[in-house]
């Protein structure tokens, strides 16, 4: 078995209007009690905007820590769900799921190397 990150990228931007994002949570919320009764779901989280992060980079010796994403972009890190599955297919089965319940959003699949 390996297990899977499922990325999810949004657009940077205002956060949508609560009856919007209420519906979107539960139906996010149904997709990830389907994942643990399946036995594949691992673990998930949402992630705060990208401006309150913390960036610690080192070089020659010295650690540098500055606010602030790590890049610059139209889209961020929104959240993510680590999966266990035997294969790419039932990662992208999975991925199909979240993805039609957060459209238009991207959802990347990556294997992890452990």
């Amino acid at each position: 078995m390996t297990q899977y990150l499922l990325s999810i990228y949004q657009p940077d931007g205002p956060v949508p209007e609560p009856e919007v994002l209420e519906k979107v949570m539960r139906e996010l919320q149904a997709v990830n009690e389907e994942m643990q009764a399946a036995g594949v779901w691992v673990f998930a989280a949402g992630l705060h905007p990208p401006e309150t992060a913390t960036v610690v980079k080192a070089s020659g010796g010295d650690v540098l820590v500055t606010d602030g994403p790590f890049t610059e972009g139209k889209e961020h890190l929104g959240g993510f769900t680590v999966i266990e599955v035997e294969d790419l297919d039932a990662a992208l089965h999975w991925a199909r799921k979240v993805a039609v319940v957060l459209d238009p959003l991207s959802i990347e699949v990556r294997p992890s190397q452990g």
